[in-house]
């Protein structure tokens, strides 16, 4: 058994080790407004600033910009029989969603990161006290 599998819930673990996908609208994280840091839930790794944090209307947080150069990795996607690009910490490669796609499948204009970055992959991070 593996050390996440013991320090995260059922549904932290399905998203980010198993690639699941949390429903919409569901997570706490997609209406938060607080000023803070956005974690890695995995391994605490800082990957958003909530500066960055908009509302894209999908029902999951998303960012426009990581909270540092080095912050996230991808990988391409081919299940679900389309093409997607994964986003995951580089740290420790949690998933963490997927990068939306426009209509043409070019990546949206607007720059977003991430269409379910939500709780199941992140913590908020408050000046020095994890929410």
């Amino acid at each position: 058994m593996n050390d996440f599998k013991k320090k995260l819930t059922a549904e932290q673990y399905r998203v980010t080790q198993k690639h699941g996908t949390e429903p919409p609208f569901s997570g706490v994280y997609n209406n938060k407004k607080d000023k803070g840091e956005y974690l890695c839930v995995c391994c605490k790794a800082k990957l958003f600033s909530s500066t960055a944090k908009y509302d894209s209307g999908s029902g999951w947080p998303a960012f426009f910009e990581p909270i540092s150069e080095n912050a996230l990795g991808s990988s391409s996607d081919n299940s679900l029989f389309m093409e997607r690009t994964e986003v995951h910490c580089s740290k420790c490669e949690a998933h963490l969603g997927h990068e939306p796609r426009s209509a043409k499948g070019a990546l949206s204009h607007d720059g977003v990161l991430g269409d379910h970055l939500g709780r199941a992959g992140q913590d908020v991070q408050e000046g020095d006290k994890s929410l």
